[in-house]
């Protein structure tokens, strides 16, 4: 265990306005920004001011970021990706809970993040999901 302290969370450091970003919208809780790196036009990140690692460590904060995403895109039909990761194996970088939401066109060539090439047939079964508590 390393007794180095712990690097400033970016996306705290964004809110607080420590560290810049491009506001889309800005919410009591949450926040709307543009990624540093946007996979398309229009890629948003929604974010809670509230810093918790990922969707499952607080399901209050989860679900009331999510409502944010739904209300910043109520007003658009455009087909859209809502994609969050929970974990380093399941592509999570910044650990602050995040909302991607990533608008998609036909042919636009981005593949999911857990698009793997392989088939179905050659995946492992899932070991069983844990109870609910």
């Amino acid at each position: 265990m390393s007794n180095l302290p712990e690097p400033p969370c970016p996306f705290c450091e964004m809110n607080t306005g420590r560290a810049p970003a491009t506001f889309v919208h800005e919410w009591s809780d949450t926040i709307a920004i543009v990624p540093l790196n946007p996979v398309v036009d229009g890629h948003t990140l929604v974010i809670p001011k509230t810093h918790v690692p990922d969707f499952a460590a607080d399901p209050d904060v989860f679900a009331a970021t999510a409502r944010r995403a739904a209300e910043l895109m109520r007003w658009t039909a455009r087909p859209m990706n809502l994609i969050t990761s929970r974990g380093v194996e399941a592509t999570q970088s910044v650990f602050h809970l995040h909302l991607h939401l990533v608008p998609r066109a036909e042919g636009d060539g981005l593949a999911l993040p857990w698009y793997s090439g392989r088939s179905r047939t050659t995946r492992k079964p899932h070991p069983p999901a844990a109870a609910p508590v």
